[in-house]
């Protein structure tokens, strides 16, 4: 029976989860015991650097539960721009005749309703942005047992990148380029494959796209004063949330995509170790 969580390696736990999603590691036969630290045999990785495991933990739930906050993050994303470009038609009509209210009836409630799509959005972000460098961890903690060689940047670096000005515009990449490159499974011989960076590149480029223009239309916003240029400025404002949506859909094809090659890099890994390390321990018939 496969996993119910991953559905791509063999249920061994009584609730039908794999050694990789359950985070348990495989039976050894004979009594041998897995080492504590140090190099797997043909694994290609090292013991890893501080408070790295010898045993990747699944990133499977994780992974879920940020593709549906990503998902919520679209969703309010589409609500703030429907919000945003009816608001926007009142201050056209404002801009058209200067004898027009905005400020009561339609004009309050369309911007009460505007409110409430940003404070909707802030708070998705907020939550999937949490989650996601979690996740974001837990891959490259993963990435060290795998392939400590191509490791570009430290463990912490897949938190802490993001907190550092100016860096944090180049510094995840880099980490996410070594989760990536320590995720491709190896071609039967042991040899690395090479994996295109699209997704990786898309998801990259998307993100810094929508983050540079979002500062853009925030700040044209806050400076508008007259009705065209409020008119303006909101147009601004929903063609970055629209690049926003188009991030956080990048987004998700990354998550999928890293998580796959984790779940399927673990697979081999396990297949590799079992006998590897129960050879110590055996005996003879």
């Amino acid at each position: 029976m496969l996993c119910t969580r991953c559905r791509i390696r063999t249920a061994v736990t009584d609730d039908g989860l794999c050694t990789f999603c359950s985070g348990t590691r495989p039976p050894l036969p004979d009594g041998a015991t897995a080492p504590v630290s140090g190099p797997v045999p043909g694994s290609g990785s090292g013991s890893g650097g501080w408070g790295v495991g010898t045993w990747p933990r699944s990133p499977v739930g994780l992974s879920r539960a940020v593709i549906a906050l990503l998902g919520c993050v679209i969703a309010s994303d589409l609500f703030v721009i429907g919000a945003g470009l009816h608001l926007r038609g009142l201050w056209e009509g404002l801009a058209a005749d200067e004898s027009l209210n905005i400020y009561t009836g339609p004009g309050l409630r369309a911007q009460e309703l505007y409110d409430r799509a940003g404070a909707a959005q802030t708070a998705a972000f907020l939550a999937t942005g949490v989650l996601f460098i979690i996740w974001f961890h837990r891959t490259r903690r993963n990435a060290e047992v795998f392939e400590s060689g191509v490791q570009r940047m430290g463990p912490g670096w897949a938190v802490g990148g993001w907190f550092v000005p100016i860096a944090n515009l180049w510094f995840p990449y880099r980490v996410a380029s070594g989760i990536w490159e320590a995720s491709v499974r190896l071609h039967p011989d042991g040899g690395r494959r090479t994996v295109p960076k699209t997704v990786l590149n898309l998801w990259w480029g998307g993100w810094i796209v929508s983050v540079l223009v979002s500062r853009i239309a925030v700040s044209q916003w806050n400076r508008a004063r007259e009705p065209e240029q409020v008119s303006d400025a909101a147009a601004l404002v929903a063609a970055a949330d629209a690049l926003d949506a188009v991030a956080a859909v990048l987004a998700i094809v990354f998550v999928r995509a890293v998580t796959r090659m984790q779940v399927e890099r673990a697979g081999i890994r396990q297949a590799a170790t079992v006998p590897e390390r129960a050879a110590p321990g055996s005996t003879a018939p």
